[in-house]
């Protein structure tokens, strides 16, 4: 197992990743802000992702497969590798998630794999988490009124990631294209969230109405322009293609979870606007 010359391996499914604590998003953001802290410290080798694309187009690929090596330093000390995989197939069909991920986890001494276990929910958490952390640090102070862009399920998760980092919040209107898929999400979660969840398929009207937004959509095309955004909002945007150029010019200060990679994203906003200088 881990630090020692024991080649035993743990295998671990969803259910039991599950039983490990999991599902508990408080932890799963006191875990993800450490991690930033511990990249900050330059203790985490994260080179950025390499992604086969299939077809091997930027705009229509079918699916893909990300290889995701790091290392993470100080008290940690563990090396993995996530196989991180994509179908848009998968998002139309009923029983499959839309992305399917495997994690290895090494010792970095003996470099013997000491576990290997299923990364799919583990990888929503995470991405969650992510915009959760961000909010936390971003977001208008004491921030009642939200907007949430997409009810799958990484609209699930963020969920509880903003029930976590944003607790002043009070209403959240969760927004999708499919309305009925927003209503569903809201009627199983409101038990668990604080704030009022209000389903709706108009996500530009909500977002007037919002002094936060979130979006964690599969959109191939932008559909958020600059008529969406007011003074003082914040948007976290989670996916590759929804907003578009005007959006970001307008912000007063752009923030990213990790510039090494961002700019390997031919498709981001942020990157066009580097890359034009």
């Amino acid at each position: 197992m881990i630090h020692t010359t024991n080649s035993d391996i743990l295998f671990l499914k969803q259910e039991e990743v599950i039983q490990a604590g999991l599902l508990d998003m408080k932890q799963i953001l006191e875990v993800t802000e450490k991690t930033y802290s511990l990249l900050g410290q330059g203790e985490i080798q994260n080179p950025p992702k390499l992604r086969t694309l299939i077809p091997n187009d930027q705009i229509h690929w079918k699916s893909f497969f990300n290889a995701m090596p790091a290392y993470i330093g100080g008290d940690v000390h563990i090396s993995g590798v996530k196989w991180a995989a994509e179908s848009k197939k998968n998002a139309l069909t009923p029983g499959i998630p839309y992305g399917i991920d495997i994690i290895i986890l090494s010792d970095p001494e003996t470099v013997l794999p000491f576990c290997i276990l299923d990364g799919t929910l583990i990888t929503a958490m995470r991405t969650s988490a992510v915009a959760g952390v961000f909010a936390k640090y971003t977001a208008p102070k004491n921030t009642q009124t939200a907007t949430f862009v997409g009810a799958g399920v990484i609209g699930r998760t963020m969920l509880l990631a903003m029930n976590e980092a944003l607790p002043t919040l009070k209403t959240i209107y969760l927004a999708d294209l499919d309305l009925s898929k927003a209503e569903a999400l809201a009627k199983e979660y409101q038990d668990q969230i604080k704030a009022e969840i209000i389903p709706t398929s108009d996500s530009k009207a909500s977002a007037l109405k919002s002094e936060f937004i979130v979006t964690q959509t599969t959109a191939s095309e932008p559909f958020i322009d600059k008529s969406w955004i007011h003074q003082g909002i914040t948007l976290i945007n989670m996916a590759s293609n929804e907003v578009h150029i005007d959006v970001v010019e307008e912000m007063d200060g752009y923030f990213v979870d990790y510039w090494k990679q961002m700019i390997t994203y031919k498709g981001k906003v942020i990157t066009q606007m580097y890359e034009k200088g």
